[in-house]
């Protein structure tokens, strides 16, 4: 099959879905069943190599060392395929087979679909799918792992785009994803971690690039942490499917539990990616106040916006010597005045190196525009005591409602970050007093002047009301708490 041929064939699936689920619930039942197909077919194609070498040896073509994944007996898709009756049970009892038997790589990866409601699977609806799956073998030699992972993030993106305002949860615009990747430089050996991985696109583009420079991608270690579990499965399946097999991405709340510890401590890593939920509010603000992790370096955020508290767990899990992050926002955590001072200590200990404004729609659902936040634990020389600001909101190419970067957008914001200078109307670069100066102020009109043309346009409506939703929040929680005092 040609690329094309194998997304039509891998979304055929989700179409007969319609009408008989939300499009929004698509992802836990289409991914886990490729992914189960993906692991027998492999299996069968390893036995039988093992078996020509065996001359026909049946118990040394099943040994574990000739394979990538272990496939109980009685937990094939072939056994699943001749069931007829209680289907969604017999998928359900070899998924979980097949993550027992392999506890160290596999474990909970099909997630927690309810396999078995008839209600919204009959058994027919999951014949139909197992037949409409059963039509091609999905073996390494018949579809190698560079073309099933593509078709896998073809296949993500089709969600975003079917499923509405969950995309948000597991999907980042890919070509910010390749600027992100190409700014933040990982080489072989180095760790990268994502704080939020979603579905894992920031790391596994990593691996990617690396592979695409002819560098040595196996060595990178994957770090990851997703709070939802289904997403999660889907960012491991989706290193899998890639044939990357060294990471670890775990499930759980990375403020209230972050995952990665040593010695007690967070670990550090050398590379962070990330782009965190916008703005939480049900989030555990006074442990923050006492982090244990000592995550709260500039201070406490407010109730109502969480933002800060992942900017900070992110400098708090860099690298000492060559920790770099870049992570993408909307534009508030460059101005809003209930978090200067946490921005004003950030910018005096020279952590900031970057800010890039991007363009509108890159964000799902939203016309909100984004902005790149870049720092380091140690700047290289020329670029100590230095931020340099880029203004970039016109280096994006608008389809339907989605915005996204092309290739001479990504190279200009590239080749901006990397001269490190100022540039008429897209690049300034500031020294850190200049900035305090403006009390910790980091919105990019403040430091790029803009064309003659754009000389007219305000700053977008979403940042005035970004700023008053918030302000309105932190005022209702003041009246909650002096509310509380007076019936007290």
């Amino acid at each position: 099959m040609t690329q094309k041929e194998l997304e039509k064939y891998l979304w055929g699936a989700a179409t007969q879905l319609r009408g008989t689920i939300d499009a929004g619930d698509y992802k836990q039942y289409i991914f886990p069943l490729l992914f189960f197909k993906r692991i027998c077919d492999v299996y069968d194609e390893e036995f039988e190599k093992a078996l020509e070498e065996g001359d026909g040896d049946l118990e040394y073509a099943s040994f574990a060392e000739h394979h990538h994944f272990l496939v109980p007996e009685g937990a094939h898709w072939n056994n699943v395929r001749e069931t007829t009756v209680n289907v969604g049970m017999a998928l359900q009892d070899a998924m979980r087979a097949i993550e027992k038997a392999n506890p160290d790589t596999l474990y909970g990866i099909f997630g927690d679909a309810s396999w078995t409601n008839k209600n919204r699977l009959s058994d027919e609806t999951l014949t139909n799918l197992i037949e409409h799956y059963s039509q091609h073998k999905l073996s390494l030699s018949n579809i190698p792992d560079d073309k099933l992972g593509n078709a896998y993030e073809y296949l993500i993106k089709e969600f975003a785009d079917d499923s509405g305002h969950t995309a948000a949860e597991f999907y980042t615009n890919r070509t910010v994803v390749k600027l992100m990747t190409m700014i933040m430089d990982p080489q072989p050996g180095e760790s990268v971690y994502d704080p939020t991985c979603g579905s894992g696109g920031l790391l596994l583009n990593c691996a990617l690039h690396l592979k695409e420079e002819g560098k040595e991608y196996r060595t990178l270690k994957l770090y990851g942490q997703e709070i939802n579990l289904i997403t999660s499965a889907i960012a491991r399946m989706n290193m899998f499917m890639h044939g990357i097999e060294e990471f670890s991405i775990v499930r759980g709340d990375t403020l209230a539990n972050p995952a990665f510890l040593h010695n007690d401590e967070l670990k550090t890593f050398n590379v962070i990616l990330a782009n965190p939920p916008y703005s939480i509010k049900a989030w555990d603000q006074k442990s923050f106040a006492n982090d244990p992790y000592g995550r709260n370096l500039w201070g406490t955020p407010p109730q109502g916006c969480a933002d800060y508290a992942f900017q900070q767990h992110i400098q708090k899990s860099l690298d000492a010597e060559n920790g770099r992050s870049i992570s993408l926002w909307p534009h508030g955590v460059l101005f809003r005045d209930s978090e200067a001072e946490m921005r004003r200590k950030m910018i005096e200990e020279d952590l900031v190196e970057c800010v890039i404004g991007l363009g509108p729609n890159l964000f799902y659902n939203s016309p909100m525009e984004a902005c790149l936040l870049i720092t380091k634990t140690n700047k290289e020389p020329h670029r100590k005591g230095k931020v340099l600001f880029i203004n970039a909101v016109n280096e994006v190419k608008q389809e339907k409602t989605i915005g996204f970067l092309e290739p001479e957008h990504i190279d200009k914001i590239f080749g901006a970050y990397n001269k490190f200078e100022g540039q008429e109307n897209f690049a300034a670069l500031e020294t850190i007093e200049n900035v305090i100066a403006n009390k910790g102020n980091m919105s990019i009109s403040l430091y790029v002047q803009p064309a003659k043309e754009d000389i007219d346009k305000v700053e977008p409506f979403e940042y005035a009301f970004e700023n008053w939703e918030l302000q309105g929040e932190e005022l209702k929680a003041s009246m909650d708490e002096l509310f509380k005092m007076i019936e007290g």
